[in-house]
């Protein structure tokens, strides 16, 4: 087995590990802030390693370029989502006003 396939498989097995836990995560969590931090680690770590596994599987060239590329908008829109999502839910819970600026 290539150093390239051993590569993929623990960054493959990583990813995937951490999307279980954060998919259990949201199972088992009640409230929407808990379940909110279980889900983050799946969109900034658990699927952009995926992507990175598929990048290393595929070798230099063009597909690994745009699996790079997905790994970087999925980490970053990931972030950007989960703020957006915490803010949307204090607002809904009056914990926020609409209108604030923050």
């Amino acid at each position: 087995m290539a150093v390239r396939h051993v590569c993929a498989l623990v960054l493959l097995v990583a990813g995937t590990g951490v999307l279980l836990v954060s998919a259990a995560g949201l199972v088992a969590l009640p409230r929407p802030y808990q379940r909110l931090h279980a889900l983050t680690p799946a969109s900034t770590v658990g699927a952009p390693l995926v992507a990175l596994a598929l990048a290393v599987e595929s070798g230099p060239g063009r597909a690994a370029v745009k699996l790079v590329l997905v790994a970087v908008i999925v980490a970053f829109g990931g972030a950007v989502t989960a703020m957006a999502i915490g803010r949307a839910t204090a607002q809904h819970e009056h914990l926020l006003r609409r209108d604030s600026p923050q």
